[in-house]
């Protein structure tokens, strides 16, 4: 009789009628012999030339290390932007033929935009725990929609249900580096400490993935791991310990051209990029650092240390990463990998900002009043990004930047350590290669191919590569076919070292678009546009971007700004897909997309309890120090304070709140050019009121605590200011209907945001 064993194959021992008269057997271990470690570091918005190891001035020590002993590739691409990268690391698929054409926030009602990866691409931690792997993530997340992201889930598309054992980290594209978000497995759960006590979320997540390990090498050493690692820096925020920030003060005051130079000859002296490569003009809207104010100067300086100091202090936390794996025998069978996700940011703008949220609401950064506070820079009461010309030095020697497919930005830094499978002496790779190559060049490397059917589902086709012939000869060329890319409505392909390429404008035909050509294998640095010289070769190459794009389901094309596809995000069914939400605290951390969108006013009302003792605490607690609001009581008296990256509007009732039952009222009303009047009532009667002078439309990126503060809004409390009282039910209720001036103001942002990609 054949029985089934719990694998779902049949039994092989034999079954008798008693245990003497049975003979047992145990299925084969599924690990693949001399299966290596593997360990993927996924930095964000590093640009190609930002790592010491390829031209930076920056100190990255660590990095450099793993570089000297392994691999360093000068042709690696992504797609030009976080989630998008994501998903093809860990699927092996093309972004837009898994639901990612853009950041997980959105849900465009396509195929191409989803949020989430679908069944039939597996991640590769799936795979690699069905063939006996432990599995571990840790830091940026990023590939679930974010309104999925609270604690009413659904979690199917959260780590754990994609493969990973355990996980610690956020979920969101960036988080508050002293006052994380911070979900620990299935469950969200406060900041260990704060940054008086000396906390910083990368620290924190390299010190949760050593205990991962540490647990799973003590207790199962013979059993391999995957640790995907992905750290929030270099992402805005750019914030690290002072001891980072001091190191680099007054290290970029000779500006950004004459660290542009210095970066291209470094990467030309080490071999990085051929010895005929030219350095690209200054992309549009970067002016010379000679022709700034001494205010700008001082501002992009200090905003230039901040991101410095933060890459320094990451690649510290690697390098503890690794001093572990030496002290427990397992670096030299582990393969690193190190990369990042996308170009360098263009979110600062031509000035960069003090908060990254003033880009999102098209509001200029002031710069006098910036530099009046340029000792906040890189701590927590700041949110920067760098400006446009640090950005282009970061993708020393290419133009533009993260979102754009030019060099700028979809050419990044991978490199590749495994000192016992390493089988050449040459520290180059410069063969074509992608994201999607990472999950073959894993699975290929451990002995497995991608399976045909993961959990009952079957699987679409891998459409990376492996790039193991490259460890072993320098000489190896990947056999591949083109490679499209297309982010936002910009558009590119690469077919046999040529490059067809094209910047799109918002809101304009993309019959419109201008195309330009490249000969990568003699124009390293996309310099020499030849579509005018070989206009039949770049019909060509447009020609097959349309017949890729078919294929890997690129289309429709969508150049709307996020202000609109954000939004859409908004599906039936999701936590913000309505005007009035009802909560009955305690509730856990609600994140950003799933909180009320009051951008156009809201009505707040809090049925509480108050002691007979009396009691501070926070009510309603919805950002950071650096932008959100605040519903609190302090000193017995209710009060409000709206942030609007440090301009505060304060609205506080004068007599202290009485003891027993109360209905506590916020009515904020917009007005004609985005002002608030807040009315705030207490059982029916004004207490207090004032005008916001301008409402945002991006409020922050940290979501919402009801009766507590993860971090503070502003300087009257510290976290987590508890509200001792018991909070019967919080009610938001919203306008139902966009007016007309909202349409205007919709309009008015997408022709800013048009602007911003000029």
């Amino acid at each position: 009789m054949s029985y089934p064993h719990p694998s779902g194959g049949p039994f092989e021992g034999v079954i008798g009628r008693t245990v003497y008269e049975s003979s047992p057997w145990w299925p084969p271990a599924s690990v693949p012999s001399n299966a290596p470690n593997v360990v993927l570091i996924v930095l964000d918005d590093s640009g190609f030339g930002h790592f010491g190891c390829y031209g930076s001035t920056i100190a990255t020590p660590n990095i450099d290390r793993l570089a000297a002993g392994g691999l360093r590739y000068t042709n690696f691409h992504t797609t030009g932007l976080c989630s998008p990268t994501r998903a093809c690391l860990l699927t092996g698929r093309n972004h837009h033929a898994v639901g990612m054409r853009a950041v997980s926030n959105m849900d465009t009602g396509y195929p191409n935009m989803r949020g989430h990866l679908p069944r039939s691409a597996a991640t590769l931690a799936e795979i690699l725990r069905e063939h006996g792997y432990a599995t571990f993530a840790t830091g940026k997340w990023h590939l679930t929609p974010m309104a999925e992201c609270t604690a009413a889930g659904p979690f199917q598309n959260w780590p754990l249900a994609r493969g990973f054992d355990r996980f610690y980290g956020f979920m969101q594209g960036e988080t508050d580096q002293f006052y994380p978000e911070l979900t620990y497995d299935n469950h969200h759960i406060a900041p260990p400490a704060g940054p008086e006590d000396g906390y910083h979320v990368s620290e924190d997540i390299v010190d949760r993935s050593i205990g991962f390990l540490r647990d799973q090498i003590s207790l199962v050493p013979e059993r391999p791991f995957f640790l995907y690692l992905a750290f929030g820096a270099t992402h805005s925020p750019h914030q690290s310990p002072a001891a980072y920030l001091q190191k680099y003060r007054g290290r970029f005051d000779g500006g950004w051209d004459a660290e542009r130079e210095e970066w291209f000859s470094r990467q030309k002296a080490m071999g990085l990029i051929p010895a005929n490569t030219v350095l690209t003009p200054r992309n549009p809207g970067v002016r010379p650092w000679a022709e700034l104010s001494e205010n700008e100067r001082l501002f992009a300086a200090r905003l230039q240390e901040a991101f410095a100091a933060q890459l320094d202090h990451t690649d510290a936390q690697i390098g503890r990463l690794l001093a572990f794996l030496e002290e427990v025998d397992r670096l030299d069978d582990t393969l690193v990998i190190v990369l990042s996700d996308n170009g360098a940011s263009q979110e600062g703008g031509p000035t960069g900002v003090f908060d990254e949220m003033r880009w999102f609401n098209g509001m200029p950064e002031n710069i006098d009043a910036a530099v009046a506070r340029l000792d906040d820079i890189g701590g927590p009461e700041s949110h920067s990004n760098i400006p446009w010309g640090w950005a282009q030095v970061g993708n020393t020697p290419l133009k533009w930047y993260k979102q754009n497919t030019h060099g700028g930005g979809v050419r990044d830094p991978l490199v590749m350590h495994w000192p016992k499978g390493l089988q050449r002496t040459s520290g180059f790779c410069r063969a074509f290669a992608h994201a999607i190559d990472i999950t073959p060049t894993i699975l290929d490397l451990v002995g497995l191919e991608a399976p045909d059917v993961v959990a009952g589902v079957p699987q679409m086709p891998v459409h990376g590569q492996s790039l193991a012939p490259t460890l072993k000869d320098e000489t190896a060329k990947i056999e591949r076919g083109p490679q499209y890319f297309e982010m936002l409505g910009h558009r590119g392909l690469w077919a046999d070292g040529w490059k067809a390429v094209a910047r799109h404008t918002a809101g304009t035909s993309w019959d419109d678009d201008a195309w330009e050509l490249y000969n990568l294998d003699e124009d390293f640095a996309e310099a020499n546009d030849l579509a005018a010289q070989d206009p039949e070769r770049l019909a060509e190459m447009v020609d097959g971007w349309w017949r890729e794009a078919e294929r890997h389901g690129v289309l429709p094309l969508d150049d709307r700004p996020a202000i609109v596809t954000f939004r859409a995000a908004r599906r039936p069914g999701l936590p913000a897909n309505r005007a009035r939400f009802v909560y009955y605290p305690p509730i856990s951390h609600v994140v950003s997309d799933a909180c009320p969108p009051v951008a156009r006013g809201w009505t707040m009302r809090v049925e509480l309890d108050h002691p007979e003792a009396g009691g501070d605490g926070a009510l309603v607690n919805r950002g950071t120090i650096n932008s959100g609001f605040v519903l609190y009581i302090k000193e017995g008296c209710v009060r409000f304070d709206y942030n609007a990256f440090h301009a505060h509007t304060a609205v506080v009732a004068q007599a202290p709140l009485r003891p027993g039952r109360h209905e506590i009222v916020l009515r904020v009303e917009r007005g004609d050019n985005r002002q608030g009047a807040v009315t705030l009532l207490i059982d029916g009667e004004v207490a207090a009121s004032g005008e916001i002078p301008r409402l945002l439309g991006m409020l922050s990126s940290t979501g919402m605590d009801i009766g507590l503060a993860s971090a503070p809004v502003c300087k009257d409390y510290a976290p987590p200011f508890a509200y001792p009282g018991a909070i019967a039910r919080v009610v938001f209720e919203l306008p139902e209907r966009a007016s007309e001036q909202d349409k205007r103001e919709d309009a008015q942002r997408q022709a800013r945001a048009a602007a911003a990609r000029q």
